[in-house]
């Protein structure tokens, strides 16, 4: 049997942190993020630790429960992990929803954390 490299042990082990975290206290982030990260959610752009913690907590829902379909990851070439994530959301009783995020973790100071994210709801109209 073939050794899980070990960018595929970071995502995966990251993944299962964040959403851990965003489900049950989105505050306990906080530290997945550095002065240098930057998220683009829904086509809106954050830089910096404080004004991607203050996107998150005004999120409009108070419960959120998301579900993973499937996580790819791969090493890139300055020693970072880039992560796709696709699955499924459900926001307080909205109905369920598609989404796709992507991350780039990078390990500074000893931990692996976001310094790239980007975020859409899987919506489609198709009239």
């Amino acid at each position: 049997m073939d050794a899980v490299p070990v960018w595929e042990q970071i995502g995966s082990g990251f993944v299962q942190i964040y959403y851990q975290h965003f489900d049950t206290n989105r505050l306990q982030l906080r530290d997945l993020y550095t002065l240098q990260s930057t998220l683009t959610w829904e086509g809106q752009i954050f830089q910096g630790r404080d004004a991607i913690m203050e996107k998150l907590a005004a999120l409009p829902f108070q419960k959120i429960r998301h579900s993973i379909t499937s996580q790819d990851h791969q090493p890139t070439p300055d020693s970072c992990v880039l992560t796709m994530v696709t699955g499924q959301l459900q926001a307080d009783d909205d109905k369920v929803m598609g989404f796709n995020q992507t991350f780039i973790l990078k390990n500074m100071e000893g931990k692996w954390v976001c310094i790239n994210e980007l975020f859409r709801l899987a919506l489609h109209n198709f009239g």
